[in-house]
């Protein structure tokens, strides 16, 4: 690491404690710890990337801003957190997570609560881009600190849990920031997040830790006795990790995986980013009512991401293709219903949405980043998840810029009143998850790595 990043550096390795039953204990308490650190912290993050989603309608109608503006500040997000997904998950696997995660949740929220006191469009271009870049040092954290604290045959329940983060993010900010918005104005969606995340970043800095070789403890494979099918041969050299992070884009399956990703990221972004809009626009119903309907996709989410953990490990010994099979065709199915079904049908949209929900979120977990650290050797976990991150935030971004471009171009004035064709989007989100689906259901025989 670089003297100016010398700060975030992992610690040196320190003799292993003696005791094994010390070994055990602590194990089992920094687990836990790190576990509630690294799914609620990141879901709490999740409301400081989120914000702008939820005050789409009412800077429209304040005039601030319109629907191919709040596009192009939408997709500032997505590319940097992209670049910034991958940079920083070559960082993180140098790094301390304890100082790595938090310094990227405070930041994050300080630039929220800027957004709550300004209102010029390259302005909020700049910031929200910044943000972007902040938010990226979360899901290398968490990834990083799975691999660390978490072996092979259990990574995908840990994964799971850990990915209901999205959900519980995505249902704070749907629920409780929309609620904020609806109160107290569209700035109430920047500065409520902003404070939320101030505390999150300082419990981080406390229940967070390093390797568990920095501070006396076995490696997690040699604890669980859990090795994979071994990167080198045993009478070889241990390559460097930057060697090992090389290595990753010589694996064919991790390129046809991020392909994958980024399809399948277009679809959940443009339900995040547009899904409000869409369901007051074009469905009639209120703020709360739209936020309320994602904020069940949402509950069903947390059920989706231990389900595609719990499946993948026990029903199909940690073989993830299976699984990602059957949520796939399900969260098709969930799109058709919420986009083509009859209007006035509030049950069957409600059931679309906890199906989508589930089925979305598992796949979250998987194309995501937990096959991506199967497939890749576990020194370069950080590496592997910035890697499909980055495929993953370019399909993103390049959905809210075409998303905003087709909805204005979709959008007329008739006596004085706003109105929207979602006709031509919709088609494009649908089309994107057949696309990610064909291509995952290639990677069946895809190797496991140590």
């Amino acid at each position: 690491m670089a003297n100016p990043f010398r700060f975030f550096a992992t610690g040196h390795d320190i003799p292993l404690i003696k005791d094994t039953g010390t070994i055990d204990r602590l194990y089992k308490l920094y687990r836990f710890q790190i576990m509630m650190a690294i799914t609620v912290g990141y879901g709490f993050v999740y409301t400081c990337r989120l914000a702008l989603s939820v005050v789409k309608k009412p800077v429209i109608d304040a005039g601030i801003f319109n629907a191919e503006e709040l596009g192009i500040i939408g997709s500032a997000i997505f590319y940097t957190y992209a670049f910034g997904k991958l940079t920083n998950g070559f960082l993180a696997d140098h790094a301390n997570m304890k100082k790595f995660f938090a310094f990227g949740v405070l930041v994050s929220a300080l630039i929220n609560m800027s957004m709550g006191f300004t209102a010029g469009l390259w302005v909020w271009v700049v910031l929200w881009g910044l943000n972007g870049w902040f938010q990226g040092f979360g899901a290398p954290a968490g990834m990083v600190s799975m691999a660390q604290w978490f072996s092979n045959n259990e990574r995908g329940r840990r994964y799971g849990v850990w990915s209901t983060a999205h959900s519980l993010g995505e249902g704070l900010t749907f629920v409780v920031i929309a609620g904020l918005v609806s109160y107290f104005g569209w700035r109430a969606g920047f500065i409520g997040p902003a404070i939320l995340c101030i505390v999150v970043a300082a419990l981080v800095y406390i229940y967070m830790k390093d390797r568990p070789q920095t501070i006396g403890l076995p490696s997690i494979a040699d604890w669980r006795n859990d090795h994979g099918v071994p990167v080198i041969g045993n009478d070889q050299p241990e390559p460097s990790i930057w060697t090992l992070q090389k290595s990753i884009l010589r694996i064919p399956s991790i390129w046809v995986l991020a392909l994958s990703s980024a399809t399948m990221y277009v679809t959940r972004y443009a339900i995040n980013s547009w899904g409000i809009l869409y369901l007051q626009e074009d469905k009639g119903y209120s703020l709360i009512e739209a936020g309320g309907m994602l904020g069940v996709n949402t509950v069903a989410g947390i059920v989706g991401c231990v389900a595609y953990g719990y499946a993948s490990d026990k029903l199909f010994k940690a073989r993830r293709p299976p699984v990602t099979l059957i949520f796939g065709s399900l969260e098709i199915i969930s799109l058709v219903l919420i986009f083509f079904s009859p209007p006035h049908q509030p049950v069957l949209l409600t059931f679309a949405f906890v199906l989508y929900g589930f089925s979305l979120n598992g796949l979250v977990t998987t194309l995501g980043g937990l096959f991506a650290t199967d497939i890749a050797p576990k020194k370069a976990a950080g590496a592997a998840m910035g890697f499909i991150g980055v495929f993953s935030y370019i399909g993103a971004a390049t959905q809210e810029r075409i998303s905003g471009y087709l909805i204005q171009k979709g959008t007329t004035i008739v006596d004085g009143v706003r109105q929207y064709d979602f006709s031509s989007v919709v088609l494009f989100w649908v089309g994107a998850s057949v696309v990610s689906f064909i291509l995952a259901t290639s990677l069946w025989k895809a190797k496991v790595r140590d």
